[in-house]
């Protein structure tokens, strides 16, 4: 056995195509996948980062802000999705108020 360590992800099917990252803390970002290492750094390019929500930190907006080129670093990376062939659903676990 190598002492090399390797991601379970293979990110090179997502490089130079759209990603959306969730980050520890409720960030959320999205943009271009441009590179990405062993340890789950990644770098996006024309990201944008969904703002949270004042009242629930947990909940983000439609309010969005601009980054640019970032480097997420691996150990905040929670989740990388393609944003092409994903859609958002409604909560089917949330109850309905007054239930």
């Amino acid at each position: 056995m190598s002492g090399r360590k390797e991601t379970v992800l293979d990110l090179a099917k997502f490089v130079d195509k759209g990603v959306q990252v969730k980050l520890t803390g409720g960030r959320q970002v999205t943009g271009t996948l441009k590179g990405y290492d062993q340890l789950l750094n990644l770098v996006l390019d024309e990201a944008v980062e969904f703002l949270r929500d004042p009242d629930d930190p947990l909940k983000t907006t439609d309010q969005t802000r601009r980054l640019g080129l970032i480097v997420c670093r691996g150990t905040a990376v929670m989740l990388v999705s393609p944003t092409d062939g994903t859609d958002e659903i409604a909560n089917p676990f949330v109850q309905p108020d007054g239930a």
